[in-house]
């Protein structure tokens, strides 16, 4: 299998992600928007696309970003949901996956960074994909917006502090505003991104913010497992 990674920043890191296509045998290539690599201009002969995270929005401004072009990344989008090729969405992903279908992001009630439990709904315990995930499992957060809505968007798994955590867009087409893929090298790249004196003060002022601290000690592993799972039985189902 062919796999398309689309990375917004040196410190949004595909993680668990990355390590399950490695460790399952698939062709991996991506595309560093950071680096202003130019994106493909078709999907022809890519059979998943893995768009990661960032702290842009999809209607960015590009005088702040100016190497991202979201209608650009929305457009590329759209031929995968076209070609019905296999499409995971990742934060902002996920929000570009949303805009993609027609629904229009928004700013998440509460702003999460750490480990925290999602839990989730009828239809997330009865999605072959995830079911497995349990009723609650605690998965990785640092956002603080998320996905939109489309007509046919089921919500599969939602926090206290976002109600659109996981959201099915069609059988092959998932958005996670939750970070699954994290791990300890993820994790320092985003505190070294965030500052940790920052990172000290949101955790004083908001309820869903971890100290560096937290962060560092927190176990990975049990989330990056379920991640494979779900990888596996979306791409065997």
């Amino acid at each position: 299998m062919n796999i398309h990674f689309i990375l917004h920043e040196t410190f949004e890191v595909p993680g668990a992600y990355l390590k399950w296509a490695q460790e399952r045998g698939h062709n991996v290539t991506s595309t560093k928007v950071y680096e202003e690599e130019k994106l493909p201009e078709t999907v022809d002969g890519i059979d998943f696309l893995i768009v990661m995270g960032g702290p842009q929005s999809p209607d960015e401004n590009r005088q702040a970003f100016p190497y991202y072009d979201p209608k650009a990344e929305i457009a590329l989008i759209q031929k995968a949901i076209d070609a019905d090729i296999y499409i995971v969405g990742v934060c902002l992903g996920a929000q570009l996956l949303s805009v993609a279908y027609g629904g229009k992001y928004e700013h998440s009630p509460e702003r999460e960074i750490g480990v925290f439990p999602i839990n989730l709904t009828e239809a997330g315990l009865a999605d072959d994909h995830i079911k497995d995930f349990g009723s609650t499992l605690d998965t990785g957060h640092w956002h603080g917006d998320m996905p939109g809505l489309s007509d046919n968007a089921v919500v599969l798994a939602t926090s206290k502090g976002c109600p659109r955590q996981i959201v099915r867009f069609s059988p092959k087409h998932y958005a996670f505003q939750a970070h699954l893929e994290f791990d300890p090298e993820a994790i320092d790249l985003l505190i070294a991104a965030d500052g940790e004196e920052h990172l000290r003060q949101q955790n004083q002022e908001l309820p869903f913010v971890q100290t560096p601290e937290q962060l560092r000690a927190n176990d990975y592993s049990q989330m990056n497992k379920k991640l494979f799972a779900f990888l596996d039985s979306l791409t065997q189902g």
